[in-house]
């Protein structure tokens, strides 16, 4: 079992790039800004460009499937988003924006025969996603796919990392950690700076409070930083993570996964060498 999570989440760390490219790529911004977003910073696009397959929902709903997000940030965004564009027009906004984007990070690699592969293998693990469950998720898989094999990669990656991310907040609920406590929890072990998780809009407060209900379960230290009850707690949250990404990965079988894993590598080098994404983030990757 250890064997098969450590392949799940060398997928996720392969994908979430090829994912992430939408939040910070300029070709994006543009679209975007085109459609009336304002892009100083990148929150109004974000939460546009992520909750466009949900329809135009309110806050509530929105928080609700984001999880760490503080419900004061997500309202400043939604549902003032649907006022400047419809979900319809965001999604073809940001189809056209990761279309300019991989075609100016990749070049004419997005017309050959391995980029063609890459997609269909990547399609069909999307493909196999159970979305029970997983609002996320299930809202993507829904979309047409593009024919086109860059546009048809970023959106496998898509669904597979929403996949995930829907794993993910069940083994926080699970765990019994709320929205601000996995936020705390997972700065306390390292994951990244707690400057890095202020961009989800808690305020000290709510931060501070988050962390004295960690350090009345024994999780939290004096210091801030994660007792060895509170380590443990994190890595079943991670574990869990993993086993419930597992499903795709299982029907593609372990051959089309490690193909697929070999294809992403050299895409994989040319978005972070790019310098588009930010070297921390909220997901800890690589440090947890």
């Amino acid at each position: 079992m250890a064997g098969d999570t450590a392949r799940v989440r060398q997928m996720w760390h392969l994908l979430e790039p090829l994912h992430a490219v939408l939040y910070y790529a300029p070709e994006v911004f543009e679209e975007s800004a085109a459609l009336g977003y304002r892009t100083d910073e990148r929150w109004p696009s974000y939460f546009a460009l992520r909750a466009a397959p949900l329809g135009a929902v309110g806050p509530g709903r929105v928080a609700s499937a984001f999880y760490g997000f503080s419900p004061r940030k997500v309202a400043e965004h939604i549902p003032a988003a649907w006022r400047v564009a419809t979900p319809d027009d965001v999604l073809a906004a940001r189809t056209r924006g990761i279309g300019r984007a991989y075609r100016a990070l990749f070049g004419d690699a997005v017309d050959g025969p391995e980029f063609a592969e890459t997609a269909a293998l990547a399609r069909r693990a999307a493909e196999a996603v159970n979305t029970e469950g997983r609002p996320l998720a299930a809202a993507v898989a829904e979309l047409p796919w593009p024919d086109e094999p860059h546009l048809a990669l970023w959106q496998a990656a898509t669904v597979l990392r929403e996949h995930r991310g829907d794993g993910h907040l069940s083994a926080l609920m699970t765990a019994g950690l709320d929205p601000v406590e996995s936020l705390v929890s997972f700065a306390a072990v390292g994951a990244a700076g707690v400057k890095t998780f202020e961009s989800r809009g808690w305020d000290e407060r709510a931060w501070a409070a988050g962390g004295e209900r960690l350090r009345a379960r024994g999780l939290l230290s004096d210091d801030g930083g994660a007792t060895d009850a509170g380590r443990a707690l994190r890595a079943e949250v991670e574990r869990r993570t993993d086993e419930l990404a597992a499903v795709p990965w299982r029907t593609v079988g372990d051959e089309e996964r490690d193909r697929l894993a070999e294809l992403l590598g050299p895409l994989w080098v040319r978005v972070l060498s790019s310098g588009l994404l930010p070297g921390e983030t909220t997901l800890g990757i690589g440090k947890v």
